[in-house]
């Protein structure tokens, strides 16, 4: 018994001692915690609306106000015509178009009754559900102040919602971009790191460092392969999306590849960085898959919609390489817009890139000192 007392004094002592195994304890569960408590949210907060004012009288401005204080909703730009509607969605800033129709206090008053459309981004169909339902609510809302105020009391405002994009609200135009995006990045960097690493941890690379070739050149020769089989991984994927679920490229195909070759590359760039900092495969495997695997799923906007959370998680999700991907694959593939859409987002990847070799080879000249 003495014997086996002192056995898990030792393990315990262990556990103390390797501050990895104390983060996988504690730290782990505590990020989940918050981030899911914070993160994982079913209301709004200042989804970014248009409106489309055919009419602009004073019920509609009445409306549009009680829409916007509602603390769900800020006011976005007013727009003149219907063709300024698709316009603004493929901007991706704007989560719902409200359209009041001509006449809409006179057919009120005198018809008891007025139209109003509710147009929302189906890319996105949990924030376009939650957008129309918050909406149709507030307007309920509404009909019950105005027929309470009428004489007899029948006046009602009708919404009629669209979907653009995504008219059925399918779940897999939400989930195939974010798939790609999250395979991509962990596939990509737990890879090249792990590759890498391996010849640290078992002392084969300075062999390959005395021989002729350059360290770039190994380098290359071991992140080549990669991108390759991912780039193949990228087609099957987008494949099966379209044979299985329906989904088809509508942008252009060319554009939607040549930035997933920008994002394979930019994810093996970090995969390198990280097999600079790891030691062992199991630090590697443990950066990539829990550094880059959560991040991904709660905060890039591939479920949650970033505009529901709290500005601290925002500007965590802005230094996160995924969240730009997401929009740009969006663009691409379910809205079919351009390169003009998705030119921030594409530069901001490209410095990613940039900074992620930059510190790679910074890193990886000192090691070798």
């Amino acid at each position: 018994m003495k014997r086996f007392l002192g056995f898990v004094k030792k393990e315990f002592l262990h556990i103390f001692r390797d501050y990895r195994t104390m983060i996988i304890l504690f730290g782990i569960p505590a990020a989940q915690i918050l981030l899911f408590g914070f993160v994982v949210r079913t209301d709004l907060e200042n989804a970014r609306i248009a409106f489309l004012d055919l009419s602009r009288d004073e019920v509609t401005l009445k409306l549009s106000d009680k829409i916007c204080s509602s603390g769900f909703f800020s006011r976005g730009e007013y727009l003149t015509s219907y063709k300024d509607v698709d316009q603004v969605l493929r901007g991706s800033k704007i989560k719902a178009v409200v359209i009041f129709e001509e006449d809409f206090s006179t057919k009120l008053t005198g018809e008891g009754k007025a139209a109003i459309s509710i147009i929302t981004d189906g890319s996105e169909p949990n924030m376009a559900t939650l957008t129309t339902n918050y909406i149709t609510a507030i307007i309920n809302d509404f009909n019950r102040d105005l027929a309470g105020t009428a004489a007899n009391g029948v006046l009602l405002v009708q919404p009629e919602v669209s979907m653009f994009y995504n008219p059925s609200l399918k779940s897999q135009f939400m989930f195939v971009p974010g798939v790609i995006t999250l395979i991509m990045i962990l596939i990509c960097a737990l890879m090249t790191s792990i590759t890498i690493t391996r010849e640290k941890e078992f002392g084969t690379m300075e062999v390959l460092l005395v021989s002729p070739l350059k360290p770039i050149q190994i380098i290359l020769g071991k992140v080549l392969p990669y991108f390759i089989l991912s780039f193949i991984d990228v087609i099957l994927i987008l494949l099966l999306s379209w044979l299985v679920f329906g989904l088809p490229v509508k942008g252009s195909l060319a554009l939607l590849l040549a930035e997933s070759m920008l994002y394979i590359l930019m994810s093996l760039s970090l995969g390198i960085l990280i097999s600079t900092v790891a030691r062992t495969m199991q630090q590697a495997i443990f950066i990539s898959l829990v550094g880059m695997m959560l991040p991904t799923i709660l905060l890039s906007g591939f479920i949650f919609p970033i505009e529901n959370m709290p500005k601290v998680y925002g500007w965590i999700s802005s230094i996160l390489p995924p969240r730009y991907f997401i929009v740009i694959i969006k663009n691409i593939m379910i809205k079919g817009t351009g390169f003009l859409y998705v030119w921030k987002e594409t530069l901001i990847l490209v410095m990613f890139t940039f900074a992620f070799i930059g510190l790679a080879i910074r890193n990886f000249k000192i090691r070798l000192q």
